[in-house]
Formats: C-alpha cells, sequence, structure tokens
C-alpha cells in the first residue's frame, strides 16, 4: 500500500539556486562501515542549512532505543519494518527521514518503498576489504573468529540493491562527495 498525503514545500534560496524540499525517505542501505552513518550526518547538517528539518534513524542507535537484539534473519526482517513505519510515521509530520541501516534484504527495502511515499534507496557501497579496514569497533575481526553469529557480510548475506535510485561508491568517493550526488537526485525528482 502506498500512503499518499500532501505537503507544504519548504523553501530556501540562496545566490546559486532554488532548493525546494519536502518529507521523504532516503534510505542509505550497506555493510557496516560502507559510509552510511557519515553521509547520513553530513547530509542531514546540509539539508538543515537548506531549511529542511531532516531526522535521522541510525541502525545502532535505533537498536539501542527500541531494545532490538535479535540479529537472526527474522529478528532483522522485523526490526527493518518497525524502522520503515517509523520513517513513514516521520514523513508523515513533515520531514525528511534519513534512515542509516544495514538493511540487508531486498524485500524489505521493497517493503519500506510501498509504505513510504518519496522514497528513495541508495546503496552505499564499499567492498568486504574496504569495510574491514575500516571497522573501528573490531565486528568483523570477532565475526571472522566466530565470535559475532548472524554478522552481515561474513555469516549472513547481504542482498545488493536490485534497482537502487543512486549508488554512491564510498572506496573512491569522499562522504562529501556522496551528499552532493544525493542532493542532486533529490532535486532532479524534486523531493
Amino acid at each position: 500500500m502506498n500512503l499518499q498525503h500532501s505537503s507544504a514545500f519548504l523553501e530556501k534560496k540562496s545566490n546559486k539556486e532554488s532548493f525546494s524540499m519536502k518529507s521523504g525517505v532516503v534510505w542509505l542501505t550497506g555493510l557496516s562501515g560502507a559510509g552510511k552513518t557519515t553521509i547520513a550526518n553530513k547530509l542531514s547538517k546540509k539539508l538543515n542549512s537548506e531549511g529542511c528539518n531532516p531526522i535521522i534513524l541510525d541502525g545502532d542507535i535505533m537498536r539501542t532505543i527500541l531494545k532490538q537484539n535479535g540479529f537472526d534473519e527474522e529478528s532483522r526482517k522485523e526490526y527493518n519494518r518497525t524502522i520503515a513505519r517509523l520513517a513513514c510515521y516521520l514523513q508523515l509530520s513533515g520531514h525528511v527521514v534519513i534512515v542509516a541501516l544495514i538493511s540487508p534484504y531486498q524485500k524489505i527495502r521493497d517493503e519500506a518503498r510501498e509504505i513510504c511515499s518519496n522514497f528513495f534507496e541508495i546503496h552505499v557501497a564499499a567492498d568486504l576489504k574496504t569495510c574491514i579496514e575500516r571497522d573501528t569497533k573490531g565486528l568483523y575481526a570477532k565475526a571472522l573468529r566466530g565470535e559475532i553469529k548472524d554478522f552481515t557480510g561474513i555469516s549472513a548475506p547481504y542482498e545488493t540493491p536490485v534497482k537502487p535510485d543512486l549508488v554512491l561508491d564510498t572506496t573512491s568517493y569522499t562522504a562529501g562527495e556522496c551528499v552532493d550526488e544525493i542532493i542532486q537526485l533529490l532535486n532532479r525528482k524534486k523531493l
């Protein structure tokens, strides 16, 4: 079911160009360490400076808030559905919602697209080797030693997005350049 709603445009004019935003969901998906949270934070600052009121739903933070501990397939799917419903609610309240979530299953990302209008699936892409090198928490090392079960990319699958609205290769581009690409996408789609 696609929820339809009307939302007033929030506009901010600059000397260079007109920038307009209304509510929507920017869903950043990718492996742990790909750069989702870094991009989400920079995108939030950029949108805020443009007169929008963005909200970030970061996977790690939301797990703590929602007391979600399971990492098996069914627990992940239900957690992702919960985030999608929350994103939809916040979007209907007039926010640009930035979701930074591994969200490893295409079916669940498709469900999120169905319940949220103005939904943009963005694949934050980095190869496994790069993600392991960036891992400041040591999670990949623990997963490789078998200390963490159901770890996405190691002992649990990550389904690469089939038809994302945008692919950001964070091994080749900076977080700032990735944010610029997202802003261009949102402008083209008139979010």
